[in-house]
Parts: structure tokens; C-alpha cells; sequence
């Protein structure tokens, strides 16, 4: 079944996919993102691709290195992140950077997914927080579901400074590190999986600022999601996607806690096969039978949400 189907991955400063530009996976060069929020360079690693643009090398001298190599990592959204100060900051605001508590990367959805949820995904969230990342938080079966982690917490490399560039290792890339003053003052560890737990306290997220101006570089990666075959596999768990695949992309979005800002959206979108062309487009018709389709689950969404609302209004009376 996943043969029929080709991967696309697009990145922007937003959600609006007209902003959207195709990520060249598995390349050495970083993809630019710019917006008045944040400059960012993308660089996005998938094992084993074989998705559009047509032609991508199938794997990265990224996945030879360690610690990657050992973990068997199956993808990587690897970025230098420099945020900037907004304008017209009130008093009260944050005038310096971006709070550890406020800057979050995780996923969301436009539509509710809910009815699409496998059984067992309660087991597999417990799995994710338990084992992954246990600053998870958010509600898979909202309207709009989402995900979120705090970035000090949830990137698996945090490096203070503008990351290495090195195509022995396949362009952008980060280790934990940078910043050895501030990491002491704080008492941040220099490891990644401390930082990491680090990160999880209130206070120490209290205490860290992602300061307006600075470069930072970030790394998110693991070996639970195969885009080769479509399959999410857990400790003790596993998930052939394209079963409850309900149209939407996985979407990753680097955010602003308090404002609800974007900064970076990366979205790994499946496409069939006869939907895009030659050069890798999506064709016309397909894209204008996706949005019949979004409009259609979009109301649907919208009636059974009220259903729902009125039914617990009816249990009230």
C-alpha cells in the first residue's frame, strides 16, 4: 500500500502553505526562512527517502554520525533559529527574548483527528511521555489538535551560537554545546539528555531567555517514525499510518507559548503517486479535489462539535 503513496515536505514562517517552500531532503545546502519574527536555516534528513523533489539523495552523511548511527535515527529537522524582537513591545512584555517557558515545538492539525485515533493511542501517548518526551502536553482530540513541548526540553540539541555547516556530516549540524557560561550560571548540564531534563523543571524554564538577536541551533530527531513504509514503532508498539491516515500532514511548528506566534512550520504531507507530475508538483485537480475535501471535513467537523456542545448542554438541563 505505501508504493502508491510519495512524500513532500515543505517548510514556512507560518501555516499558510502559499508561504510554503519545498525542503530539498537529505541536500547539504540549508533552506532560508525568513519572516520578521525569526531567521532560520532548515536543513531536514530522511533515511531511506524516496520522495519529491524527484531525484533527492536517499539518505544524508548525517545518519553516519553519532549519535545517530547507534540510535538508527529515522528523520532529523535540524535549524538555527534567530529570533528577533517584535515591534511595538509593550511594557509588561518580554523585551529581551523569548522566555524557556513560552518557545514551544511540537505538532498540530488544522481539523480534528479524533476519529481517526487508533485504538491503543491512549498506550502510545503514555509510551511517548513516559519514554520520549515527558514535557508533551495538549489534547489530541480537540478541534484543533495539538502537541506542544517546551523547545528547551523537547529538542534533542541545543547548541547556544550559530550551529557547524559540514558536508562530511550533511550540512547543518548540532551538538549539544555553546554558551558555557550562562549553561554554568544556570546550572544547565552540558549534555543533551540533562539539558533535556533540565529543561522539564518550572523554575529552570523560568530562568533561561531565548534572546532576541542570538543564533541558536537546534536539532530534533528519533527512530520512531519510518517514512519509508508509513509506520510509526514505539517501544512495544506499532502503527501502520496510512490505515487512520485521514488526508492532513504531520506538522511540526517551532512557537510562541503566550502570543501563539510561528516561527518555523515543517510539514511532511503524503501524496498518491498519479497526483503529481513530472517536476514534482501536485496537479491542479488533485489540489482542487483536496480542498473540496477539506471544506467537506471542515463542516463535518463543525457539526459534530456541535452536536457534542448541544448534547452536553441537554445533560445539564
Amino acid at each position: 500500500m505505501a508504493d502508491r503513496y510519495i512524500l513532500r515536505v515543505t517548510a514556512g514562517p507560518g501555516y499558510d502553505e502559499k508561504d510554503h517552500v519545498l525542503v530539498p531532503v537529505n541536500e547539504t545546502e540549508p533552506v532560508k526562512i525568513a519572516s520578521p519574527l525569526a531567521t532560520i536555516d532548515l536543513s531536514v534528513r530522511v533515511r531511506d527517502y524516496n520522495g519529491l523533489p524527484r531525484g533527492s539523495p536517499s539518505s544524508s552523511k548525517y545518519f553516519e554520525t553519532e549519535p545517530h548511527a547507534y540510535n538508527q535515527d529515522q528523520y532529523s529537522i535540524c535549524f538555527s533559529f534567530t529570533p528577533h524582537a517584535p515591534k511595538g513591545v509593550q511594557s509588561g512584555e518580554q523585551k529581551d527574548g523569548i522566555k524557556g517557558t513560552d518557545l514551544q515545538f511540537g505538532n498540530d492539525f488544522d481539523r480534528p483527528i479524533r476519529d481517526k485515533l487508533p485504538p491503543g493511542f491512549s498506550t502510545a501517548m503514555n509510551i511517548v511521555k513516559w519514554w520520549i518526551d515527558p514535557g508533551l502536553d495538549g489534547d489530541a482530540y480537540a478541534d484543533r489538535p495539538h502537541l506542544y513541548g517546551p523547545a528547551l526540553s523537547s529538542l534533542n540539541a541545543l547548541h547556544v551560537g550559530a550551529p557547524e555547516i559540514a558536508e562530511d556530516k550533511g550540512g547543518i549540524f548540532v551538538e549539544e554545546g555553546g554558551g558555557e557560561d550562562v549553561r554554568a550560571e544556570l546550572g544547565m548540564p552540558v549534555d543533551g539528555k540533562g539539558r533535556m531534563k533540565w529543561g522539564l523543571n518550572d523554575a529552570n524554564k523560568e530562568s533561561w531567555l531565548w534572546k532576541y538577536g542570538e543564533t541558536y541551533g537546534m536539532d530534533f530527531y528519533n527512530p520512531y517514525i519510518d517514512f519509508s513504509t508509513f509506520s510509526l514503532r514505539l517501544p512495544g508498539f506499532h502503527l501502520p499510518i496510512l490505515k487512520y491516515w485521514d488526508g492532513q500532514g504531520l506538522r511540526y511548528v517551532l512557537r510562541n507559548r503566550l502570543t501563539g506566534e510561528v516561527y518555523l512550520a515543517v510539514c511532511f504531507t503524503i501524496h498518491l503517486k498519479e497526483d503529481v507530475d513530472e517536476e514534482g508538483n501536485i496537479k491542479e485537480k488533485a489540489k482542487e479535489q483536496g480542498r473540496k475535501d477539506d471544506e467537506s471535513r471542515q463542516k463535518e467537523a463543525a457539526a459534530l462539535s456541535s452536536q457534542a456542545k448541544n448534547t452536553a448542554e441537554d445533560d445539564l438541563d
